[in-house]
């Protein structure tokens, strides 16, 4: 049963965000916040598929155990793609909000977004291994953290300076989603049915996609 209500979950997902953001890259005319915000969400939903898929094969097939490798490799790329996601989310801010200069904030994202990067490349993950030690995974997901942290507080003041109401609970996506993210982190390994969190924190990142969605159609018709 778990295996089926998860891979339902996984496959909605996917299309979702991948759907809605080949719909936006298309639908955005010359507005190039949404433009950025459609291949967000293409990268997000992209780079989780390579997670996902062997996982939704894993579930219904012989069980996860037999899928390590590929199970770490989707990890692993994920990684990536979701650093990426919040170095783009960054930019859609620029735009949206017609942000000049900030020179040393522009270092910051990247310079995290690096190490960030820098740290899942390290052979101490041990990603292909069944056995990958937890203290790497908070290692790598500090300064993913600290991406996180500023780009909630970025949001969070700008909306609110600007009376945006259309991204008024944009900030409060990103805290959900490294809210439910952190302790899967952090204890996932000993008590595996904190590995459930995922799922909320999936709804987190659809809630952030059809945020820019809904203000896109709105602003744009």
């Amino acid at each position: 049963m778990q295996a089926i209500i998860e891979t339902l979950f996984d496959v909605c997902y996917l299309l979702s965000v991948i759907t809605i953001g080949i719909r936006m890259v298309k639908s955005s005319k010359n507005s190039c916040q949404f433009k950025l915000f459609g291949w967000m969400a293409i990268v997000l939903g992209a780079g989780d598929s390579f997670h996902l898929i062997p996982r939704m094969i894993a579930l219904c097939t012989t069980g996860l155990e037999n899928f390590t490798v590929a199970l770490g490799i989707g990890k692993w790329i994920t990684s990536v793609t979701m650093t990426l996601f919040y170095v783009l989310l960054y930019y859609v801010w620029r735009e949206r909000y017609e942000i000049k200069g900030q020179k040393n904030l522009t270092i910051a994202v990247y310079l995290f977004a690096a190490i960030r990067i820098a740290l899942c490349m390290m052979p101490q993950n041990n990603w292909l291994s069944a056995d990958a030690p937890r203290s790497w995974g908070i290692y790598r997901n500090i300064p993913f953290a600290v991406i996180g942290l500023i780009t909630i507080v970025l949001f969070y003041a700008s909306a609110k300076q600007n009376n945006d109401t259309a991204f008024k609970w944009m900030w409060m996506t990103i805290v959900l989603s490294f809210g439910f993210y952190i302790p899967v982190v952090l204890w996932a390994d000993t008590i595996p049915m904190i590995g459930m969190l995922m799922i909320p924190k999936t709804c987190a990142y659809v809630w952030t996609v059809v945020i820019g969605y809904n203000a896109m159609k709105k602003e744009l018709n």
